[in-house]
Order: structure tokens, then C-alpha cells, then sequence
């Protein structure tokens, strides 16, 4: 029975892995562009300030009003204010609700794409605002002294402020991974056999539960080996003391 459960365990541990390594290839980079989007200046009204002296507290909010910024800080504070597991269900079952046809059916594995996809914007989300603080936690010193040296934009943004950004965010980012590891557990919200589903499966068949408490072994070994990685990381970026 132990080796029955251990392999079980271990096809669940294939289905999170998946969704993990998944959620992190298409979110980190998405949730840069979050970032940028979040941080967008562009004010589309700002020339009704020329040649006002004095302009009306009206008239200084419309030309202030960045929209791509405003939508963008929309959207994350509605993804980050609700549950995770509430965007899985309407992702999954929404379209198949409003639509004649569940486009995930087009998919040969539509449960684990739905799935990725509502994972990849949540933390899309999230690792925005780890970004966007990494970012701006950079002093303005040292993009000036990059367009002292001729620098382009560019240039600053990937020889300066990135590397120093990335030192920034280890800690709060090496959390959120850690916590994608344990999110992968509402998967089974949509059927997905991950490692929670797979324990908790033989409750039912066999009657037993020590599978379910078994279970934690596996979690806790996948944050270990993510806790020493991010040591290793933290460790080779203190060159930035």
C-alpha cells in the first residue's frame, strides 16, 4: 500500500510541477510588463495645462490622468482582491456558462491550460507590484549618472536599474514562489490530480488518511530545494553590499 500511495503521490507531484514551472515561465516576464504598464506616464490630456497660469483643480486632475496606468493598477487591485481559487472556477466554468461551447474542450489537456492561465495572471499580478518596488527603490542617482555617460534609456534600464532591481526583489519573490508551490493545491478545484487531490483520493477508496498527512512530505521537500536555491541566489548577488 505504500508504494501504491507514494506513486500516486508522485503522478500528482508531475501535475504541480507542471503548473509551476508553467506559471513562473509566463509570469515573470508578464508580470514586468505589468510593471511597465503600471508605471506608464503617458497623460493624453496634459496640453490643456499650456498656457494656463492658473489652472482649476479640475482641469490639473483631467491633464494629471494617465490611463494605461489607471487600468493597469485596476486590473491587479481587482486580481489581488479576490481569490485565487475564485478566478480558477470562473476562468474554467465561465466560458462553458456563457458560451454554447467550453473552448477548453479545443485543448487536449483544457484543465491544465485553464488552469495556467488563471495562475499566470494572479501571480502576473503579484510579482507586478514586487517588480514595480524593485524598480523604484533604485535611486534616481544612478540613472542620472547613465545619461551622464551617454547612455540610452535602454541601456539604463538593462546595465543599471535591472541588476540592481534584481537584487531587491530576491526575498520578496523567492516568497511568492514558495507560495505558488502550496497554491498548486487548488488545482483540484477543477479536477486536477496534483499532490492534495492524490493523498486525499485514497480517504475515499481505502479509508485512510495518514496518505493525506503524507502528502506533506513532498510539499515540504519542494520548498526546501527552493529555499537552498534562493540562498545560493541571495548569496551570489551580494556583490551589490
Amino acid at each position: 500500500m505504500f508504494w501504491t500511495v507514494t506513486l500516486s503521490i508522485l503522478q500528482g507531484c508531475g501535475e504541480a510541477a507542471k503548473l509551476f514551472f508553467l506559471t513562473l515561465l509566463f509570469a515573470l516576464p508578464l508580470g514586468l510588463v505589468v510593471a511597465f504598464g503600471s508605471m506608464n506616464k503617458w497623460a493624453p490630456f496634459r496640453f490643456l495645462l499650456r498656457g494656463k497660469s492658473a489652472p482649476g483643480g479640475t482641469l490639473r486632475a483631467l491633464a494629471a490622468f494617465r490611463p494605461i496606468s489607471a487600468l493597469t493598477n485596476l486590473i491587479v487591485w481587482v486580481i489581488r482582491g479576490t481569490p485565487l481559487i475564485l478566478q480558477l472556477i470562473i476562468i474554467f466554468y465561465g466560458p462553458g456558462m456563457w458560451f454554447k461551447a467550453n473552448p477548453w474542450n479545443a485543448f487536449s489537456d483544457g484543465r491544465m491550460f485553464a488552469c495556467t492561465l488563471a495562475f499566470v495572471i494572479n501571480y502576473a499580478c503579484y510579482f507586478s507590484v514586487i517588480y514595480r518596488g524593485g524598480i523604484e527603490g533604485v535611486p534616481a542617482g544612478q540613472r542620472e549618472a547613465g545619461q551622464v555617460l551617454g547612455l540610452t534609456r535602454s541601456q539604463i534600464f538593462f546595465q543599471v536599474t535591472l541588476l540592481q532591481m534584481v537584487k531587491r526583489i530576491v526575498p520578496p519573490m523567492s516568497n511568492e514562489v514558495i507560495t505558488l508551490v502550496k497554491d498548486t493545491s487548488l488545482a483540484r478545484v477543477i479536477a486536477i490530480t496534483e499532490i492534495t487531490k492524490a493523498g486525499e483520493a485514497f480517504m475515499k477508496s481505502a479509508g485512510i488518511t495518514w496518505p493525506l498527512f503524507y502528502t506533506a512530505v513532498f510539499y515540504l521537500a519542494f520548498v526546501g530545494i527552493l529555499t537552498i536555491l534562493f540562498y545560493f541566489i541571495e548569496r551570489k548577488l551580494s556583490y551589490f553590499r
